[in-house]
């Protein structure tokens, strides 16, 4: 025979347990004696005992005794119920009210008979209360041995607060079966997963200007989610126009970046511009990034361009009020400005205090590397960018293979590239959309 807990152990609402599950939190008190004659030791969950004792709070007598077979019945206990009871893992241990105190009752993952004796629980009950150093009031035993499960039973009911607790546990209907529980278990995860479900839409209808994209959108890739920001029903619109009108779209939002930045007077810009409107491959030098960000960096007739950012229209958030993104956390902007346009950029932060600011080291636009800065959160509208530098890639997504692709980049680096008069653009990409499927739209030559 062993003893683990042997002494006095703290009590609240008349409450303690036996718990062996991987959760944190038993049943109630309603789940615990459902279906039992016996109301002092709630047996009813798998791998949980709830115990209740006379006193509410303070401390009572309690002994844990793990035998090899059951005891003889002792005559000197008040009230006496049996009930089975099985660990649901390796460890089981008495715990206190709220997990205050627990001890290890190192019981085999086995079936059990338990037997409960009390004595004194009226007694306690009228007391309701033990502070320190006043006298015991009730005390109890709790043992185990290894036995196939039977019914709970009342072995002996002496006080009037079994009594109470006994009367209680048979108004309660019988729990539920292993079948009944796992059915419950399966429809409460299947609502999980459909709450989740319906809240992952609800958030990618926001996204989307109140509209579920295609399959066509949700994998198109590029820059997709940076034009949507500005016009979520553009994106729908040239989604369903079909392959003729988004390659329009493309050539001409490539035509328009180059335009406003100052590059078709570029023979070798031209040549790009004129070979997407024939339907061919893009000339050197746009048929490699590397050689064609160095023909933009070398060439002395680059215009010196800059823009204002552009900003998409408010629209409501759909993250969370005290997130990262919307606590204020990345207000500030780093600048975009490389090439030429360079020499046009404030080269120190005016928000700054004199003694924080610094200048920027010297840089040789013709041979450094080319860095792209990016921000959270959105973009400060008093920086500026260097139009020629945002104009090209809608050139090179122009050329690319799926159309619709092709038109979703080329208009997103056209907006980058009007900076804030973006929405003259988008209203003439719209103008597209508002024709007849088959129209392919205006074509341009050099």
């Amino acid at each position: 025979m062993r003893r683990p807990v042997e002494g006095e152990v703290h009590v609240h609402y008349g409450q303690i347990y036996v718990e062996s599950g991987p959760d944190d939190h038993g049943p109630g008190l309603a789940e615990a004696f459902a279906g039992q004659g016996a109301g002092l030791c709630g047996a009813a969950t798998p791998g949980f005992l709830w115990l209740n004792t006379g006193l509410h709070t303070g401390d009572v007598g309690f002994t844990v005794e793990v035998r090899d077979q059951a005891p003889p019945p002792d005559p000197a206990w008040e009230d006496v119920v049996e009930v089975s009871f099985r660990p649901a893992s390796a460890r089981s241990a008495l715990v206190q009210w709220a997990g205050e105190d627990s001890w290890d009752l190192d019981l085999e993952e086995t079936d059990h008979r338990v037997r409960y004796c009390a004595t004194g629980m009226d007694r306690a009950s009228e007391t309701d209360t033990r502070s320190a150093g006043e006298p015991q009031l009730d005390r109890y035993l709790l043992q185990f041995w290894p036995a196939p499960p039977e019914p709970d039973r009342v072995l002996k009911e002496t006080s009037r607060t079994a009594a109470y607790w006994h009367r209680y546990a048979r108004t309660l209907p019988p729990p539920p079966t292993p079948a009944e529980r796992a059915e419950a278990a399966r429809r409460e995860r299947l609502a999980r997963e459909t709450e989740e479900r319906e809240r992952h839409l609800a958030h990618e209808r926001r996204q989307w200007g109140g509209r579920l994209p295609s399959d066509a959108l949700r994998t198109v890739g590029g820059n997709v989610s940076g034009l949507r920001d500005f016009d979520p029903a553009l994106l729908h619109a040239l989604d369903t126009a079909g392959p003729a009108t988004q390659r329009a779209v493309a050539r001409f939002a490539a035509r328009r970046a180059c335009e406003v930045a100052g590059l078709t007077a570029l023979d070798w810009v031209a040549h790009a511009l004129t070979a997407l409107a024939e339907d061919r491959p893009l000339p050197p030098p746009f048929d490699d990034d590397a050689r064609m960000w160095h023909a933009l960096a070398s060439d002395p007739d680059v215009p010196d361009r800059t823009v204002g950012r552009a900003v998409p229209p408010e629209r409501p958030s759909h993250e969370p009020a005290g997130s990262a993104l919307m606590s204020g956390l990345f207000r500030r902007a780093a600048p975009f400005v490389v090439g030429p346009a360079a020499a046009f950029e404030e080269s120190r932060d005016p928000s700054l205090p004199d003694e924080e600011r610094q200048d920027p080291p010297p840089s040789d636009p013709g041979s450094g590397p080319l860095v792209a800065m990016f921000t959270i959160g959105r973009p400060d509208p008093s920086l500026r960018i260097s139009q020629p530098h945002m104009a090209l890639p809608a050139v090179t997504a122009a050329a690319e293979p799926d159309p619709l692709r092709a038109a979703l980049d080329a208009v997103y680096a056209a907006v980058v590239t009007y900076g804030e008069d973006h929405p003259a653009l988008l209203a003439e990409v719209w103008s597209f959309c508002e024709e007849r499927p088959a129209s392919p739209g205006p074509r341009f030559t050099h």
